[in-house]
C-alpha cells in the first residue's frame, strides 16, 4: 500500500521534518497539531480551552483539505502537558464530536514543544 503525502493549504506549516497529512490506503493520518493560527502564524492563547479550539478548528481544516470531515475520523491521540486540564479539554473536544465520536486515547505527557499545553492527532478514514 503506497502513501501519499497530502496538500493541506488550510494547515499551519509543519514545525520540522514530517508532514501534515499522509493518506496509507483507505486511512488518512494527520499529524499532532498544537494551537497555532493558521492565517497569523501565532500560537493561541496560553489557556487549554482557546489552544484545544484552535487545534480542533485546524483538524477541521486539514481534513476538508484532503476531501474528508471530522465525522471520518476512526481514532484520536489527545497529549497534555497536565491531566488536570482534561475536563475542559473533553468538554470541548466533545462538542466536534456529538455523534458517532472516534475511538481515543489521551495522555500526559513530560512537555510538549513550544510550551503548548495541547497536542491532538487524528487517524481518518475514506469512506466509499
Amino acid at each position: 500500500m503506497p502513501k501519499r503525502v497530502l496538500d493541506t493549504p488550510d494547515a499551519p506549516d509543519a514545525l520540522g521534518p514530517y508532514s501534515v497529512a499522509v493518506q496509507a490506503g483507505d486511512f488518512v493520518f494527520v499529524s499532532g497539531q498544537v494551537a497555532i493560527d493558521p492565517v497569523t502564524g501565532e500560537q493561541a492563547p496560553d489557556n487549554v480551552a482557546a489552544q484545544t479550539k484552535q487545534i480542533m478548528e485546524n483538524l477541521r481544516a486539514i481534513l476538508e483539505d484532503v476531501g474528508l470531515t471530522l465525522s471520518d475520523v476512526a481514532k484520536t491521540t489527545i497529549f497534555l502537558a497536565d491531566i488536570n486540564d482534561f475536563p475542559t479539554v473533553n468538554d470541548i473536544y466533545g462538542g466536534y464530536f456529538e455523534d458517532e465520536p472516534p475511538a481515543r486515547s489521551t495522555v500526559q505527557v513530560g512537555a510538549l514543544p513550544g510550551g503548548f499545553l495541547v497536542e491532538i492527532e487524528v487517524v481518518a478514514a475514506r469512506r466509499y
